[in-house]
């Protein structure tokens, strides 16, 4: 039986983006559990008050655990391109994909994930593009992040279909997820995976 994880950010005691977390946490039960009966995830959170933390729920029909990390941020500067047919349409605990492809690749800080064509995410978090006009995020990402949900809800981004050759055409790139939110790359370092 597969188990679940839910990240959540929690700065000062804040706990952000919670509505989303739980419309995720909801749905994979449903989906991979066919269980309906709600678990509050706010009535069970008793944060830190001061500090910057990663909070980790570890889940399945049940929650496992619920953990307070203190958070750093990785720093991403250089990614490059792989294809790959990894499948991730829920946020899984076993990452032992993104770890593989990591380990294949030391001299990068992250791996973006092309499949079928069309770019999907980096191995910790969506991305999106700007292309001077609109910010546009991959229409079919791995894994539908929480960040990237309430920025499609605002209306600040778009999705669209991204290819790895039309990269350079976008004035800048951004990585989101719940922790970084959404995190512009300066001058980031893409490199294309060569066969």
């Amino acid at each position: 039986m597969p188990k679940l994880l839910e990240t959540i950010k929690i700065k000062n005691g804040e706990v952000f983006n919670l509505p989303y977390h739980q419309k995720r946490f909801d749905k994979s039960r449903q989906n991979l559990f066919d269980i309906y009966n709600p678990i509050n995830l706010s009535s069970l959170l008793d944060p830190p008050l001061e500090g910057l933390y990663r909070c980790r729920i570890i889940y399945d029909q049940a929650i496992e655990s619920i953990e307070y990390i203190p958070y750093k941020a990785k720093q991403i500067q250089t990614l490059k391109i792989v294809s790959s047919d990894i499948t991730y349409a829920h946020k899984f605990l076993n990452r032992d994909v993104f770890t593989a492809l990591l380990a294949q690749n030391p001299d990068f800080d992250d791996i973006i994930i092309e499949k079928e064509g069309c770019i999907t995410d980096t191995t910790i978090s969506n991305l999106a593009f700007y292309d001077g006009e609109y910010w546009l995020t991959p229409k079919k990402p791995l894994l539908e992040g929480t960040m990237r949900a309430k920025l499609l809800d605002e209306g600040f981004l778009q999705t669209n279909d991204i290819k790895s050759s039309e990269i350079s055409k976008y004035k800048k790139v951004a990585l989101m997820n719940a922790m970084i939110g959404f995190k512009i790359i300066n001058n980031p370092k893409i490199i294309l995976e060569t066969s």
